[in-house]
């Protein structure tokens, strides 16, 4: 197995030389502590049909179930093979949450147990665009200067996908293309704006366009405040940007760091298979109070 530190960031691995669908005990066992050391790690050409996919992610432990299964297909393309309606104005709910998740965020944080991580692949993708970038928040908390340390240290943010989707006029209703996640959670997990890791001991900062209304800041300031530090932490040389081929797997650390979808030309398909990992009940819990 060769594992080469992505130049110029803090974070971010590529490895080559192994084939995941076929881990040894101890090739998982130094595969695991890699992805820890370095949050997030690169596949090349790994082909995994999806049996495989999910049978790798088990290793992790157990699957966060996304409505419609252990894996579930992150695409502008129907089942039926058709490209969704592109056009501004045309969006269905599941264009809507792609969009969405062109902004800056972590998985889950807004159901009651956060994702531990997730394991993603391509099938279809793009010529051009579509890249997936993330930011490393355990880097940007260690860079803050002393005054916004104290601001965050002991704040927390309620975190809900309903305020953030509600941001491109998406109101879940009945029979909405988008089976619902997260949409129909009626509570707001309130979760420290500073986790600790549950296995390296690391602090990052957790924030992403679910954070939202913080106790004890009106909401425009509460809105303003997460908003800049989201900017200010999603900068070089914490943020990676991988290019998609097809084939390729990514695993990454959803405790430690930020993602986001990069634009494409949407008349074109992009068909990606996300399997979340279920976070730990007491480490990543959060009761909505």
């Amino acid at each position: 197995m060769k594992v080469c530190s992505i130049e110029g960031s803090t974070f971010g691995a590529i490895v080559e030389g192994v084939r995941l669908a076929g881990l040894s005990d101890i090739e998982w066992a130094s595969l695991h502590r890699t992805w820890l050391d370095h949050g997030l790690l690169v596949f090349p050409g790994q082909h995994l049909s999806r049996d495989e996919q999910v049978g790798f992610a088990r290793r992790f432990g157990p699957i966060e179930k996304l409505g419609t299964g252990e894996i579930v297909p992150i695409s502008n393309v129907t089942a039926s093979g058709q490209v969704r309606a592109y056009a501004l104005g045309e969006w269905d709910d599941v264009m809507k949450v792609i969009v969405g998740n062109m902004s800056w965020h972590a998985d889950s944080t807004y159901m009651p147990v956060m994702a531990r991580g997730a394991v993603f692949s391509a099938e279809v993708t793009p010529d051009e665009g579509g890249e997936t970038s993330f930011a490393d928040m355990c880097a940007a908390y260690e860079a803050l200067d002393s005054a916004t340390l104290a601001l965050v240290e002991h704040r927390a943010a309620r975190h809900s996908l309903q305020y953030s989707q509600s941001r491109l006029g998406h109101v879940h209703r009945e029979g909405s293309t988008y089976h619902g996640y997260g949409m129909t959670e009626t509570a707001a997990p309130l979760r420290p704006l500073v986790k600790v890791h549950p296995e390296t001991g690391r602090k990052s900062l957790l924030i992403g366009r679910h954070a939202h209304a913080i106790p004890g800041m009106d909401p425009e300031e509460s809105e303003r405040f997460l908003e800049g530090l989201v900017e200010w932490a999603c900068q070089p040389p914490r943020i990676v940007t991988h290019r998609w081929s097809p084939g390729d797997v990514v695993v990454w650390d959803n405790r430690r760091l930020l993602h986001r979808a990069l634009p494409w030309d949407m008349s074109r398909p992009r068909i990606m298979w996300h399997v979340r990992l279920r976070g730990d009940e007491v480490a990543e819990f959060a009761a909505a109070g």
